[in-house]
């Protein structure tokens, strides 16, 4: 084992570490606790149903997913159809609307005075049976996540097949494969570590969502957390809640690593080249497109239009002063929390790059930690945490202030800002640690041989090389916090709102109508956002 040298980037990087790693102990701490009798209710008749709900959601997210977006992957990489170039980047699209948003807008465009059917009354004189159109159920939640959450499959799969070499496919092809064969016998098994990789995400949004479930009034954890803590005031449920559904988080990272197994395939050659598109005839050329243009109208294309055709009914009445201190402070606490995490991303991944031992690989693992806990979970550490803090720091707060409140950290944007580093970190890390991956460890060897200090080789040399990568970490992490909302519904001070939190109040209290004005300023947002990342991906494959 390799002696661990404690310097800046070392001492840094273990407070960050500490950071995400001790708001989790108060949780762990009251599990150890005797429960209240509201959890013996909530055992005996709810927890059943909370955990096959969010079971049958998962699986099923999970599996349309991981068909729909391999398939668009694949169709996309290895064949020539009309509008291909188009698609290749439009249908990551659907990311810039929120299941949340998308969840309200497809609820109200189904429902009896929806567009939908007053078309159908009005135009052509049917009358619908309701129960085809109700989408406020499992079913529904489940079309929706899939259908908004499934790029995370599409990007990954399609990112993994153009940059590998396309001599197993070619061969396949040359051996007289046909091109089902080909996808079910090549491309599947050499993508199924890239495939398990982009359902997990999914899995993870899903179990992480408060919005979507809430709205459709379907029992999951999450709901259950919310309903704990706000509507019977119990912090003790909500705790135990919560420790089943890290469990759940626990089952579907390992099933991840089963899953992945010990195969790879890597190619013999140094020289990756993509696949040579195979262009379709006429007729299976226009089933592909419509394949993928039903995809992208109902994640992004319809949904859109329908809450633009909103937005210029209610504008007027939404455009005034306090929306624009509401775009504001959504917008500051955005770019504030993801230069932070962009910082401390890269203090960590240069770290964990420059030293080979044990203490780098374990900070390596428990940045990614935040990710995958759900933000409902996060929350509650975070009260906890910050009012225990209080508690500690009231004598402080008394120094400066004799009639200093008890309660100040736990009830400002401190911890709010504090819990979005910790959910999004691993974001902004990956992003990083890929950026230091791709321009290796050579350049900042030959400077240190030059007798240049770590933190200058990183100013002079490494910095403006990965600036790419800060850049795709600084958009990732922007695009997530403007659409995150339970952490913001939890943890945001009194009469402080976001873009999410306004959405959700006005849909909550069935006000579709102008709840789309909000909405569109984050889908514009986050539709910049992805669109500067895929230009600057692009550019690294094209330089590539």
């Amino acid at each position: 084992m390799k002696k661990i040298k404690f310097n800046g980037w070392a001492i840094l990087s273990t407070i960050f570490m500490l950071m995400i790693v001790v708001p989790n102990i108060d949780v762990i701490l009251h599990l150890f606790q005797k429960p209240n009798k509201n959890w013996y209710h909530i055992k005996e008749y709810l927890l059943n149903d909370y955990i096959v709900n969010t079971l049958i959601i998962c699986v099923f997210t999970a599996l349309f997913t991981m068909i729909i977006g391999t398939s668009i992957a694949w169709l996309v990489s290895a064949y020539e159809f009309p509008m291909r170039k188009f698609f290749r980047w439009a249908l990551i699209l659907p990311l810039a609307i929120p299941p949340y948003i998308a969840a309200y807008t497809y609820s109200g465009m189904l429902g009896y005075t929806g567009f939908i059917q007053t078309f159908l009354r009005n135009n052509l004189g049917i009358q619908v049976n309701q129960i085809y159109f109700d989408i406020m159920s499992i079913p529904g939640a489940i079309f929706i996540f899939t259908i908004f959450l499934l790029p995370y499959v599409y990007m990954v799969v399609r990112s993994y097949l153009e940059n590998q070499s396309a001599s197993l496919i070619e061969n396949a092809r040359l051996l007289g494969e046909n091109s089902i064969g080909v996808f079910f016998r090549v491309v599947v098994p050499i993508s199924r570590g890239v495939i398990v990789a982009g359902v997990t995400l999914v899995v993870l949004e899903v179990l992480s969502d408060y919005g979507v479930v809430s709205y459709f009034g379907i029992q999951t954890f999450s709901t259950a957390i919310f309903k704990s803590w706000f509507s019977m005031s119990d912090i003790d449920s909500a705790i135990r809640i919560a420790s089943i559904l890290l469990i759940t988080v626990f089952i579907v990272m390992s099933s991840e690593k089963m899953l992945r197994g010990r195969k790879k395939y890597s190619s013999t050659n140094t020289k990756i080249r993509p696949v040579t598109k195979k262009k379709l005839d006429k007729f299976y050329g226009s089933l592909a497109f419509l394949y993928c243009a039903i995809i992208l109208s109902l994640g992004f294309i319809i949904p859109t239009a329908q809450l633009l055709r909103w937005g210029i009914m209610s504008y007027s009445s939404i455009l005034n002063s306090d929306f624009f201190i509401l775009i504001y402070n959504s917008l500051w606490v955005a770019v504030v929390s993801s230069l932070l995490i962009v910082v401390m991303a890269i203090i960590i991944a240069n770290y964990t790059r420059i030293n080979d031992n044990f203490l780098s690989k374990l900070y390596s693992k428990i940045t990614l930690l935040g990710y995958s806990i759900p933000g409902a979970v996060i929350a509650i550490t975070m009260v906890l945490f910050f009012v225990d803090m209080d508690k500690k720091l009231h004598w402080l707060y008394k120094l400066f202030d004799p009639n200093a409140p008890a309660l100040i950290l736990s009830m400002s944007l401190v911890m709010l800002v504090f819990a979005y580093l910790v959910r999004f970190l691993a974001v902004g890390y990956q992003s990083i640690e890929g950026g230091f991956d791709k321009i290796g460890k050579k350049f900042y060897e030959a400077s240190r041989t030059l007798g240049y200090s770590r933190t200058k080789t990183f100013y002079l040399v490494d910095l403006p090389m990965i600036k790419p990568a800060i850049l795709s970490a600084f958009s990732l992490v922007l695009v997530d916090i403007i659409k995150e909302l339970p952490l913001a519904l939890l943890l945001r001070p009194f009469n402080f709102n976001t873009l999410a939190t306004k959405v959700f109040e006005y849909a909550n209290d069935e006000m579709i109508v102008e709840a789309s004005v909000p909405s569109l300023i984050i889908i514009f947002v986050s539709f910049i956002a992805i669109f500067v990342l895929y230009k600057v991906v692009d550019k690294e494959d094209y330089n590539a």
